[in-house]
């Protein structure tokens, strides 16, 4: 597993995202988020473009999943200061919007590695709210990379949801977290 970029490009659906990747595997990255619902809030993806979660090989899944505990391992010495975050009260929100009428927006599978502690999202907000964020556009990371193109129709129906009080992350913003999180992987 490395924990620094090589000279491929890495692209998360079409969208470049190399410099904002933290980990590759030989199957998988894990890439900071453009825009987290939380703190720590990251991706991890197969490094081919598959559009559904049913399209990986055996050897892709379980890589995608070996990777999204190895993540989970380092947000919780991240965020949590243990490797065992139910010693500190820590959880992780682990979820996989697979095709557009499950909300995802980037035809490129994903897990959403999201850690949580109590009350995270607010006094009166239930845990399960972070699906409700994930199915808006709090949770709509293709919808920032793609404004630059042109943002495709939500399936299924849905309306767009917008949360103009969310912005996109600078790319430096994002080049530094990946790289803390980057030093964070090679101690352990």
């Amino acid at each position: 597993m490395s924990t620094t970029s090589d000279a491929a490009e890495i692209k998360f659906g079409p969208f470049p995202v190399t410099k904002q990747v933290f980990l590759k595997t030989q199957h998988s990255f894990g890439v900071v988020n453009l825009k987290p619902i939380l703190p720590g809030h990251v991706l991890v993806c197969p490094l081919e473009p598959h559009r559904r979660l049913t399209d990986l090989s055996a050897a892709e899944t379980a890589d995608l999943f070996a990777t999204v505990q190895r993540v989970q391992r380092m947000l919780s010495r991240v965020y949590f200061r243990t490797d065992r975050p139910e010693d500190n009260g820590g959880s992780f929100t682990v979820a996989v919007q697979d095709g557009p009428e499950s909300g995802q927006t980037v035809p490129h599978v994903h897990v959403h590695v999201i850690p949580r502690v109590r009350d995270d999202l607010g006094d009166a907000a239930e845990a399960d709210e972070i699906y409700v964020k994930m199915a808006a556009e709090d949770g709509n990371v293709g919808g920032a990379l793609w404004d630059a193109v042109r943002r495709p129709e939500p399936g299924g129906g849905m309306p767009r949801v917008e949360d103009v009080n969310r912005n996109a992350r600078s790319a430096e913003d994002m080049h530094a977290e990946a790289d803390k999180y980057k030093e964070v992987l090679k101690n352990m």
